[in-house]
């Protein structure tokens, strides 16, 4: 077996994460997820910051993301540079709390949200860190599932910083033409199709469709789509 097919096998899609926190999800029936790095801000070095890198809110929710960073953000890093436990919070709403288990968690009082939820922080040492939180009206854990599911938090943050690195190494320098070739191309059309689509010369899109292979170190145009697929990058 190669060392191509090797990598190839390790490879984690941005969709295999999102269904594996789908189902991290599911099992502590929550409502939804986001998933959160945490780096330094750039003008900022010494104060960190939360950045949304995944979440599964729909079109009408999609601010909430932001919402949660301008409501408990300074709260949740404050925790993170203190320790590692869970942190969860009661919504507003009468029907809407977390039960607590005083011992595995950290519970926020008098926050101003109409949801509940629970923050998994997790530290990777001199790697990039993150936080995975759930939210839903109404949430009861168990001790036995919060520990179980902040080391499924744990695997699921490896995972993706190891992803978004791949996919920032591999795509720093893509341009939208290399991109939108490589999404049409991906789509099934020949070289002569996406010229005409895209108003370029036959010879301008395969240049593009050649250095978004070198820049995807593919061997082929057919593995370049492959990796910009599982990489995230197109679909």
């Amino acid at each position: 077996m190669s060392e191509n097919t090797l990598t190839e096998k390790k490879t984690f899609s941005l969709l295999e994460l999102s269904a594996r926190l789908d189902a991290i999800r599911n099992k502590i029936n929550a409502k939804n997820f986001v998933l959160y790095t945490i780096s330094c801000a750039p003008d900022f070095p010494r104060r960190q910051q939360l950045i949304c890198e995944l979440n599964d809110y729909d079109s009408e929710n999609s601010n909430i993301p932001n919402i949660l960073i301008e409501s408990i953000g300074d709260e949740l890093l404050f925790h993170f540079n203190s320790g590692l436990l869970p942190i969860i919070w009661n919504g507003t709403h009468e029907k809407t709390f977390v039960e607590p288990s005083k011992q595995f968690v950290i519970k926020l009082e008098k926050i101003i949200l109409p949801f509940s939820g629970i923050a998994f922080p997790v530290r990777l040492g001199f790697h990039k860190n993150g936080c995975i939180v759930f939210t839903s009206e109404h949430l009861i854990l168990a001790n036995e599932i919060i520990i179980e599911t902040h080391g499924a938090c744990y695997q699921a943050i490896m995972d993706s910083l190891a992803l978004f690195k791949k996919r920032s190494a591999a795509t720093r320098n893509l341009t939208e033409r290399e991109t939108s070739c490589l999404q049409l191309a991906g789509d099934g059309n020949t070289s002569e199709e996406i010229a005409e689509r895209l108003g370029l010369s036959i010879h301008t899109v395969n240049a593009y469709l050649g250095s978004a292979t070198v820049k995807l170190d593919a061997v082929n145009r057919i593995q370049a789509i492959a990796k910009a697929i599982r990489l995230g990058y197109i679909c």
